[in-house]
């Protein structure tokens, strides 16, 4: 739907593009809202409903399953495939990273998408039931699509980022605190996670991958952040953390620590629809 609005409608203009996401996003939230309205007094289609929407919103196993893909090829010695298999999880070219770069830029990934495609948008379904979450993962991926800073999109993508940064502001930095609860149970220490996501989110040109990929950092005792070339668009982007540059070994913590954050968003997205509940039923 949203490649063919872009064939129909594109313009080189913000109102255009404007437009475009509003009128995919909330479409896709009513749809939501409808199934949910409509299944609210049959308690076991409305599970369902509701289940079926979550598992296609979210995309954690995926992220952990490329991420793994990498890991392996990198612990093979395989630098060709592992950068290969790099472009799975991140936009930026990597024919020339090195096994250290392709460690950093999947750890990178593994911290951003956490709170995308798990955190982010449990705790919105949590909120705001199928609506919510169907409408979250419209806006997701018209970013992905459209939220580029290249002449094509630079007008007609920018409500699909701006849009998309709104969302994430309360999932990035739910993540970011879990990150930082959880760092111990992967060798790290809490206070210097939050220590580096204070110190170096800001930095970040993203308001929502600075604060996890800061914590991320901190919990893990790397240094993330450096020169990214997106297909020769080069950015600059702030070191996060104190750290030593990642290593191969580092993306296994990495791993382990996102899938941790995982069960304790589910967690706390549980908690939230339990109270948010009984309050309604008050």
């Amino acid at each position: 739907m949203a490649a063919t609005c872009e064939a129909r409608a594109y313009a080189d203009s913000r109102l255009r593009g404007s437009l475009v996401a509003g009128m995919l996003v909330a479409s896709t939230a009513a749809v939501g809202a409808f199934l949910d309205r409509a299944t609210r007094r049959r308690p076991v289609l409305h599970t369902v409903v509701t289940a079926t929407a979550t598992w296609m919103v979210l995309g954690g196993t995926s992220l952990d399953r490329e991420a793994g893909q990498v890991e392996v090829l990198l612990a093979a010695g395989d630098l060709p495939a592992a950068r290969e298999r790099l472009t799975h999880l991140v936009g930026r070219a990597t024919q020339q990273l090195d096994s250290g770069d392709v460690a950093r830029a999947t750890i990178e990934s593994v911290a951003e998408n956490t709170s995308d495609a798990v955190v982010a948008p449990l705790v919105l379904g949590a909120l705001g039931g199928t609506a919510a979450l169907l409408g979250y993962r419209a806006a997701n991926t018209l970013d992905a699509m459209f939220g580029h800073r290249t002449p094509r999109y630079k007008r007609f993508g920018w409500a699909a980022a701006r849009l998309d940064d709104v969302l994430n502001l309360l999932g990035a930095r739910v993540t970011a605190l879990l990150t930082a609860l959880l760092a111990p149970t992967v060798g790290g220490a809490t206070l210097e996670s939050l220590r580096v996501w204070r110190r170096d989110s800001p930095g970040h040109p993203s308001p929502n991958a600075g604060p996890v990929e800061g914590a991320f950092a901190g919990a893990l005792g790397v240094r993330l952040g450096g020169t990214n070339d997106y297909q020769g668009r080069i950015e600059h982007r702030a070191r996060m953390g104190w750290g030593r540059a990642p290593q191969a070994a580092d993306i296994g913590p990495a791993r382990t620590l996102a899938r941790r954050v995982d069960v304790a968003a589910v967690l706390l997205a549980v908690t939230i629809a339990l109270v948010t509940r009984t309050r309604w039923k008050k």
